[in-house]
């Protein structure tokens, strides 16, 4: 698949690097509004370290998706359920610019074509570190294995904790948030759901953080 349709897809913001003196400055911005004191030593480097954390949490908008798939696109005979569980992940919301920490459990049924085991990992990655909500974020891991291989069906279910409600607003420690989305068979065959639902569950252990 041709570079410019996969990056389309992916929604990638090319020729747009991450201006990190514009977020040192406004990092500066905003420990002087809250009253510390900028000239401390445990702050003197912080606005240069939360520049550099956003280009690293944030890389997913510019991967170069065709990088990412490098050919790891392979002929093989084989027409039922891979499953890739317990991905883990982590995001930032982007309501209030807190972590989203999860896993994401994704299926596919090959129509002729599979891709490398590392590659969904990646994928998953690639979406996640944005700024997020975790509905969109399902839907786009799906949608970009849908495009890219062709299956006969995809599944992704993600499970994740957000500190936005865990640290502020409601405070509910223990909530999890599931969201999924699902194309072809997986949507029309209750049989095949079942089954990605009943492997992704089976030995599943609690989100911790």
């Amino acid at each position: 698949m041709e570079r410019e349709r996969l990056m389309k897809i992916a929604g990638i913001l090319e020729n747009q690097p991450i201006n990190e003196q514009r977020i040192e400055n406004s990092v500066l911005e905003i420990l002087n509004a809250v009253g510390e004191d900028i000239d401390r030593d445990g702050l003197l480097r912080t606005p240069k370290r939360v520049a550099r954390m956003y280009s690293e949490l944030l890389a997913g908008y510019r991967v170069d998706p065709a990088a990412l798939v490098n050919d790891a696109l392979f002929d093989v005979t084989y027409d039922e359920v891979v499953i890739v569980r317990d991905i883990e992940f982590y995001s930032l919301c982007e309501h209030h610019l807190l972590p989203i920490l999860g896993r994401a459990h994704v299926a596919y049924i090959p129509r002729g074509r599979v891709i490398g085991l590392s590659k969904i990992p990646r994928i998953v990655d690639m979406f996640a570190r944005r700024l997020q909500v975790q509905e969109r974020m399902t839907t786009q891991i799906a949608d970009f294995i849908n495009e890219l291989l062709n299956p006969h069906g995809v599944a992704v279910v993600v499970e994740a904790i957000h500190l936005c409600a865990m640290m502020r607003g409601v405070k509910k420690h223990d909530a999890r948030m599931t969201t999924s989305a699902m194309h072809g068979a997986f949507r029309t065959s209750l049989a095949t759901r079942q089954e990605f639902l009943d492997n992704i569950s089976r030995g599943a252990s609690p989100l911790r953080i």
